[in-house]
């Protein structure tokens, strides 16, 4: 394995889709599984060999960013921080120049989930000595991603992005390996109609120049977390395959646990059940209440006479008396409670929320 390799990921954008959550965080922090999405990336990566890592960050949410990796020691990496206006991913690439220099990285998006390990790419991709390697899936939407044309050979001839009518249904996964001619090939692209200096356009241009570019096909699964409904799959999909029966917190003998749930310390569960899988935070409190499959609570949570399935709740949130929750992602510091005076509805709901009643 070639050491030099470095990895960039981008944790930048708005995340306009997840509003109001990413007025006070960035996207690719909030949680899966209790561990914001951006740990599972840097896994990859650190889990790769890969100890020089640059992260692209927002003006709006970097600091969120760099008070969770902070120094990269957690991971034993080395961090660097690269601010950047949302330009294209290619434009990043461009802000990182300094950070790159001349040495191949691999580029990783902060906000998308891969079911396995880089660690086969990067080994493909110094064995093969490409310009660039492209992780590919199949999807059944292929006109809503950049989609890759091959050859026989597996050699990428062609990209098209968001095509109306797709030549085929290999979409761009978020995750490629460049050697440092995608500096040169960069500089040779024009902005596209968004604006935006394209990475499709930039690894176009890439076989323009005659350079050698391959693609994998990804067999496992793959997530963008950017809607609500993504997140909660991705928190399903990741319960399902990691959590492990762990209960580290205290469960009294009224209360009942089935299947794998981790309870981290400090957290109390008083007369529930709770079946798995499903993951309880730190010093959580859950009493006379139910808790369902594919659920994650966060830390500092209290959930009362509640009734909760397939959600994700963040920290310091409260649930009480509620009959039925699911299908929800709750932010930090909310509070669900019922109203037992009169049936009215009363609600605080900040810029871009969705109530369903």
């Amino acid at each position: 394995m070639v050491t030099k390799l470095k990895a960039l990921i981008l944790s930048g954008g708005k995340g306009t889709r997840l509003r109001p959550l990413t007025f006070t965080t960035a996207k690719q922090l909030i949680p899966v599984a209790n561990k914001p999405i951006l740990g599972y990336v840097i896994d990859q990566t650190s889990q790769a060999g890969i100890t020089d890592t640059g992260i692209i960050i927002a003006p709006e949410t970097g600091e969120y960013v760099k008070d969770y990796v902070k120094d990269g020691s957690a991971w034993g990496i080395n961090v660097t921080y690269m601010p950047q206006e949302p330009l294209g991913l290619a434009h990043a690439v461009k802000t990182a120049r300094n950070f790159l220099e001349d040495e191949p990285f691999v580029m990783c998006l902060g906000d998308n989930l891969l079911g396995e390990g880089i660690t086969g790419l990067v080994d493909k991709f110094n064995m093969e000595k490409l310009d660039a390697l492209i992780l590919l899936k199949e999807v059944e939407n292929p006109g809503a991603f950049g989609v890759a044309v091959l050859d026989e050979k597996g050699n990428v001839i062609k990209l098209i992005e968001k095509p109306k009518e797709p030549p085929s249904n290999l979409a761009l996964v978020g995750v490629y390996i460049f050697s440092s001619r995608i500096h040169e090939a960069i500089d040779r692209i024009k902005p596209s109609w968004r604006n935006e200096l394209e990475i499709t356009d930039a690894i176009q241009e890439l076989i323009n120049m005659g350079c050698n570019v391959k693609s994998e096909i990804l067999n496992s699964w793959w997530l963008d977390t950017g809607k609500k409904d993504d997140i909660l799959t991705a928190n399903s999909i990741v319960l399902d395959e990691y959590i492990k029966n762990e209960i580290h917190g205290s469960v009294d003998n009224k209360s009942k646990v089935t299947g794998r749930v981790k309870i981290d310390r400090d957290s109390v569960v008083i007369n529930s059940i709770i079946r798995g899988p499903a993951a309880i935070g730190r010093n959580a409190h859950i009493e006379n209440s139910f808790i369902g499959p594919y659920t994650s609570i966060g830390d500092n949570t209290k959930i009362v006479d509640s009734s909760i399935e397939h959600c994700v709740i963040l920290d310091n949130a409260q649930v009480r008396g509620i009959e039925r929750l699911e299908d929800s992602l709750i932010g930090k510091d909310v509070k669900v409670l019922k109203n037992n005076s009169h049936k009215a509805l009363k609600l605080m709901i900040g810029d871009y929320s969705e109530i369903e009643v």
